[in-house]
């Protein structure tokens, strides 16, 4: 079994191999892997769903997207100062952390 990255056609990157030896039966174990693989997958999109719930507010109340305020605004900018700019500028890079993961994840693919 041996699992890859996308093609760097498909993502600019380079493609990578990594191949996996068992004494368990192949089609066994690519199951087991494809398992635990949606298993991160969907557990990484629960955790950008409530992520961004939690941006949202801060979106709502300035009247702007998280990567305008990551570019443009500076805690003096905001009513609630550095608190909140903190809780804002790190619930946005926890999101970026956790989108970016799986991005990663939903670009492995599998080949026998």
């Amino acid at each position: 079994m041996t699992p890859n990255l996308a093609p760097q056609a498909l993502t600019g990157e380079p493609k990578i191999a990594f191949y996996l030896h068992s004494t368990s039966p192949t089609a066994r174990l690519l199951c087991l892997v494809q398992s635990a693989m949606a298993r991160e997958m969907a557990s990484l999109e629960l955790a950008i769903q409530l992520a961004r719930q939690r941006l949202q507010p801060f979106e709502q109340k300035y009247g702007v997207t998280s990567a305008e305020f990551q570019a443009h605004y500076t805690a003096e900018d905001l009513s609630g100062g550095d608190e909140e700019y903190v809780q804002w500028a790190g619930e946005y890079q926890l999101w970026q952390k956790l989108v970016e993961k799986l991005t990663l994840l939903k670009g492995i693919y599998y080949h026998d």
